[in-house]
């Protein structure tokens, strides 16, 4: 009987196996549990890994130049009521004093009350 697995959520790879009850990437080296690949994909999280929702507070790690602009997002503003989206820049928020713009989650930190 023949068993399809699905590929690798971190490289794509096609090449995955299982042992007992996770699933190995050879090339990469993840592994993960079957139901879990559909929800790690789904999760955005920050710089240090953890997971963001819609509405949640962040504090930017790094002075961030804006393209097109001589202005920069200094380390440590604080962005309140961030949004997620799909995309490179996963993160649409607004910035006082620069207004509407797109950040990627690694830049980020969330602020845990």
């Amino acid at each position: 009987m023949s068993q399809t697995l699905p590929p690798c959520p971190e490289c794509a790879s096609a090449f995955t196996y299982q042992v007992d009850a996770l699933l190995l990437c050879p090339e990469c080296g993840h592994e993960w549990a079957e139901g879990e690949a559909a929800d790690d994909s789904a999760q955005v999280r920050d710089a240090v890994g953890n997971i963001l929702a819609d509405g949640d507070t962040v504090t930017v790690i790094k002075d961030l130049k804006l393209k097109g602009s001589s202005s920069v997002v200094k380390v440590g503003t604080k962005v309140r009521g961030i949004r997620l989206v799909p995309g490179d820049h996963d993160i649409d928020c607004k910035i006082p004093g620069v207004g509407q713009i797109g950040l990627k989650s690694k830049f980020v930190k969330k602020v845990l009350d």
